[in-house]
């Protein structure tokens, strides 16, 4: 056996310890726990979105704990100023001179794994202070860089129902997350066992299960693969697909799409297609591990049009056309979708 295909199988043997681990705290959720280890594992950010209560922030906590990561957590409020996420500069003596100088005070984004709890509850200034973190993996303060250390990952939570005294993220901030992963109501058996175990005595946290390096390594993997011309042509295609302007567009596109999918959401969707083969044991990509994760890639990337809006076409609805879906919204559909252009179609 060669080191790569050893070194594959041991990747698709981590994946699996690390979701039967998740599931140790986390009942149910499993569509959820794939995207999630996926978006981490190709180095990118997660918006979950879903009601309160649906374990979201205790899937990240227990995700953190296991990859052994530096955690930290913020609760966004209408009130939360730029510095308290990346920092600020203050007056602080020298113990060795005594003299007085600037001293850069690092906030809570110089972690590994940062948790944005309801992202949307901030005013854009706010948000934007993490664009230059999702995206060059560094903070500019007082006219100086400060890198952040190698893993990176904003995961971040958002409540679809209530949007009085919220702020949108700007479309620009949505671009930068790899994945919008929808996080629904547990099935009727996952209840009756979240009630039996969340009402008995707490159990112990997970223990850790892989280190930095060895996320790191896993990372290194996935970029060292290359994706095959059929997979880049696919995601292309199907991005290029998107925007209203394009001749390959179909009608459906044409008449309630205003801006289509960018090219880091083509990016994206191969790398989350790479990670999705080797974690199914392939050694590389197929077209079927690009149309299997379409929609959380572009789901958040598709702006409206008027007309789209008005006559409550959802982006769930554009991607299932994209790939010759039924018209209709697929029957896990929740009516969890109302914010970001997500709310169920009445076409």
């Amino acid at each position: 056996m060669t080191d790569a295909r050893a070194k594959k199988e041991q990747f698709a043997a981590t994946y699996r310890e690390l979701k039967d681990r998740l599931h140790q705290r986390v009942v149910g959720l499993d569509e959820v726990i794939d995207l999630l280890l996926i978006g981490v594992i190709s180095g990118g950010h997660c918006l979950l979105v879903g009601v309160p209560g649906l374990a979201k922030t205790l899937l990240i906590r227990s995700l953190a704990d296991l990859l052994d990561l530096k955690f930290s957590r913020i609760q966004f409020t209408p009130d939360l100023m730029p510095s308290d996420i990346v920092g600020n500069e203050m007056i602080a003596d020298d113990p060795l001179s005594g003299e007085r100088a600037m001293r850069f005070m690092p906030g809570p984004v110089f972690a590994n794994l940062l948790l944005a709890d309801e992202i949307n509850r901030t005013p854009p200034k706010t948000q934007a202070s993490l664009m230059e973190a999702m995206e060059e993996r560094q903070v500019s303060v007082g006219g100086r860089r400060y890198p952040l250390e190698r893993p990176f990952f904003v995961l971040a939570t958002q409540n679809p129902i209530e949007q009085e005294g919220t702020y949108p993220l700007p479309a620009a901030q949505l671009d930068r997350f790899l994945f919008l992963i929808q996080v629904d109501y547990p099935s009727l058996d996952e209840e009756k066992r979240i009630l039996r175990l969340t009402t008995a005595p707490t159990p112990p946290p997970p223990s850790r299960t892989y280190s930095k390096a060895e996320l790191l390594e896993l990372m290194d993997l996935v970029a060292a693969e290359v994706a095959p011309p059929a997979v880049i042509a696919r995601a292309t295609e199907l991005a290029r697909r998107t925007r209203p302007d394009d001749p390959s567009a179909s009608d459906f596109v044409k008449r309630f799409v205003a801006f289509g999918v960018g090219p880091r959401g083509a990016q994206s969707l191969v790398l989350a297609a790479k990670v999705r083969a080797l974690l199914a044991g392939r050694g590389a990509a197929q077209v079927s591990d690009v149309d299997a994760l379409v929609k959380p890639t572009f789901r958040h990337r598709l702006v409206l049009n008027f007309k789209g809006a008005a006559e409550g076409i959802s982006a769930e609805r554009i991607l299932g056309d994209l790939l010759g879906e039924r018209p209709e919204e697929p029957k896990k559909s929740r009516g969890l979708r109302a914010a970001l252009g997500l709310s169920r179609s009445k076409a």
